[in-house]
């Protein structure tokens, strides 16, 4: 009973100053599970079982640069390809479920896939290979239950390499996917 009393007291306390502490900043509220049941913040009694709530106050140029933040990362990130091949690798799958994450956590966004080649094959194989390669990501984001609707493919082919140089790197690195967000 006195370890309850301890932790009850603890935990007001902590409540209290963490209150204390984000009182004076512009704030968002944000749900977040496991926590401490606001009743439980006054003084109540959550029962053992019940769902806890904590919220969680964030101000709103921290919301937006954290946004900001994963909109960068999510489109600065490509997924490459083997040559001549459109099959995602492993590392390509793990990458589109990060985007894929974020694409549901984000309703408003689409993105535009944009398949790339290197230069090597005619201008027409590699339009065609590049939306290969752009329709494999989209059909792998809509496995992850991302909608269609919301995913744009095009193929550029070779014609916006990388690395502009003629060599196995340069190759490797045209040999992509690459990923614009809008809304």
């Amino acid at each position: 009973m006195r370890k309850k009393i301890v932790t009850g007291l603890i935990i007001m306390a902590f409540v209290c100053s963490s209150l204390l502490l984000v009182a004076s900043c512009a704030k968002k509220k944000v749900g977040v599970s496991e926590g401490v049941h606001p009743t439980a913040a006054e003084g109540g009694v959550v029962k053992e079982g019940q769902p806890k709530e904590v919220v969680v106050e964030i101000s709103e140029k921290q919301a937006n640069a954290r946004l900001v933040e994963q909109m960068t990362l999510f489109e600065s990130e490509c997924i490459y390809f083997d040559f001549d091949k459109s099959i995602l690798k492993p590392e390509a799958q793990a990458n589109l479920k990060q985007k894929g994450l974020f694409l549901r956590g984000n309703p408003t966004f689409s993105v535009l896939i944009g398949g790339n080649c290197d230069e090597r094959g005619t201008s027409e194989y590699n339009l065609a290979l590049g939306q290969r390669r752009a329709d494999a990501a989209k059909k792998f984001l809509m496995t992850l239950g991302v909608p269609g609707d919301r995913i744009r493919t095009i193929s550029y082919g070779e014609e916006k390499p990388a690395d502009p140089a003629h060599n196995p790197v340069a190759w490797a690195l045209n040999r992509r996917d690459t990923f614009s967000l809008f809304q």
